[in-house]
């Protein structure tokens, strides 16, 4: 879900040194709490915070977790081994499978009417080439009225890259053009804007059933079938030039996608018959089906084992960067709970378990088929807390329309450190439609809260994109957010009751839960 630096040089040692003094500054600026395990919960998660270690590992040496690739497997093993370090039982639970991909490099350059390597690399799940660079030349897809018209131009793209994308008139960020254009100007650049999106969003074959959005991959599989050489995307995100990764239903010919100055590039000599070439040398394996799994952590409860307190964060990545606040910091901030739990709560009253989901990506496969195995966490569930929006702080809670929330969760808030309670707003809210894991658990009709965050240009940068690194995490939030993951599930899990699931709207269409694929969509195989 897109961000700009000052980037200031310093060594490790000097910026553990500013973290560490920063940590403590916060946490001697808030009121100390009554109760001592909240008290030691604070000064675990910012004092002694593990956070920039565990992401340096997870996002710089183990990267990006494609669902059904290599790299997926190897950090859901090193999850294991951080669990047991800690004393933490946790295992990888199957699931199912999925299609797995293994990505290589991506070497793309423009040979012809000039020389000149460009930025891009494959979507997942794309064909190599083999071993052997591929030359062609380009194509702009036209905009067909009907699936007639689409089949009829098929010919003419045999043998030819498919540019598939709309072209940006401008690569500058959209506050740029804001803060310096002239009004006129402006307004002749948000005109020209309009008119290029209403133009390519008639740039479809829906009425053939194939939609041009890569996240189907439609559009790619027809244009294999008639003889192109492959599809070129590009999806600039608020014109910095970064790149949604998607994915691609193709198995022989490869679909990449450029950044948006060299994709408008390529797309302005395509446009004006310069004849432009462009070489691929692409490494991928197409993997076949692959076990699937979830990464389960457990701290067992010791008065009310068969109640359950659930945490909750998708642990999969598209794979263009390294899937650092989509969703990895959920994914540390779920962990570094846990280990700050084990050492401040290691009895707890009820259950605790975190869930560390694959599958979201393509549509939340790992926590639905979470939910439909474990019925008895559903009837035992008391809170599920997911969190699956960026490294920002957590600002908002949504008591997912269960009417005793409103008087539940301000106490929890209430026993927490000032800074934290003042910071966080609570609503009782809606259940979750399905944007993320809390809709596996909403649609039982169990407690599951969205928590909400600052947004750090989310959304606008690095969401689904190659910029998604390490060097995009705020760590001052991430402490702060495992800190408060921590003290919400030591207070739920300290209730004396299990939380009613009355809702307050009853003559609400509620979300129905629908059966998880257990394997890749059946067209693939």
């Amino acid at each position: 879900m897109t961000v700009k630096f000052n980037v200031i040089a310093i060594t490790a040692s000097a910026a553990w040194l500013v973290t560490s003094l920063a940590t403590r500054s916060i946490a001697a600026q808030m009121n100390p709490a009554v109760d001592p395990v909240i008290t030691h919960i604070q000064a675990l998660g910012l004092d002694s915070s593990r956070t920039r270690e565990l992401a340096q590992a997870l996002f710089d040496s183990l990267g990006p977790r494609l669902t059904g690739s290599p790299d997926i497997a190897r950090a859901q093993n090193w999850l294991l081994q951080r669990y047991r370090s800690w004393g933490i039982d946790a295992r990888n639970e199957p699931y199912g499978t999925w299609r797995g991909w293994r990505r290589g490099y991506s070497h793309i350059d423009l040979i012809e009417p000039r020389v000149r390597s460009l930025d891009g690399v494959m979507v997942a799940f794309s064909p190599g080439t083999n071993g052997k660079a591929l030359t062609a030349g380009t194509i702009i897809l036209p905009r067909f009225h009907d699936s007639t018209a689409f089949v009829q131009w098929l010919p003419t793209a045999r043998g030819k890259l498919v540019l598939a994308s709309a072209p940006l008139l401008s690569c500058r960020p959209s506050d740029d053009w804001a803060r310096n254009a002239t009004p006129a100007s402006k307004l002749r650049m948000d005109s020209a804007r309009a008119e290029i999106a209403r133009e390519w969003g008639g740039r479809d074959v829906r009425g053939s059933g194939y939609s041009l959005a890569l996240g189907g991959g439609e559009l790619g599989v027809r244009l294999e079938a008639g003889g192109a050489a492959g599809l070129i995307t590009s999806r600039p995100k608020d014109s910095r030039g970064a790149r949604e990764i998607f994915e691609t239903y193709n198995v022989r010919t490869p679909t990449i996608s450029l950044g948006c100055e060299d994709y408008g590039l390529v797309f302005r000599l395509t446009e004006a018959n310069q004849q432009p070439r462009l070489r691929l040398d692409l490494d991928a394996e197409l993997l076949g089906e692959r076990p699937v799994f979830n990464t389960i952590a457990t701290i067992r409860g010791t008065e009310k084992p068969d109640e359950y307190v659930l945490l909750s964060a998708h642990f999969d990545s598209w794979d263009g960067g390294s899937g650092a606040t989509d969703n990895g910091t959920g994914t540390l901030t779920m962990l570094e709970a846990m280990r700050i739990l084990s050492r401040a709560y290691p009895k707890p009253r009820r259950t605790i378990v975190v869930g560390h989901w694959s599958g979201e990506e393509v549509g939340l496969v790992g926590s639905r088929a979470f939910s439909e195995d474990h019925p008895e966490v559903i009837r035992g569930l008391h809170a599920s807390f997911n969190q699956d929006n960026g490294t920002g702080r957590i600002q908002s809670m949504n008591g997912g329309g269960l009417a005793a929330t409103a008087g539940l969760v301000p106490q929890w808030l209430s026993k927490m450190p000032e800074a934290f309670r003042n910071q966080i707003t609570f609503s009782v809210g809606a259940p979750s439609a399905g944007g993320s894991d809390g809709a596996s658990f909403a649609c039982y009709g169990a407690p599951a809260y969205g928590l909400g965050s600052a947004s750090w240009d989310y959304g606008s940068y690095t969401w689904h994109t190659e910029r998604d690194t390490y060097d995009k995490v705020v760590f001052d939030d991430l402490n702060g957010n495992a800190t408060i993951m921590a003290m919400l599930a030591y207070l739920a899990s300290e209730d004396p009751d299990l939380l009613a699931r009355d809702r307050v709207d009853l003559g609400r269409s509620w979300p129905v839960c629908a059966k998880a694929p257990r394997s890749t969509h059946p067209r693939l195989k």
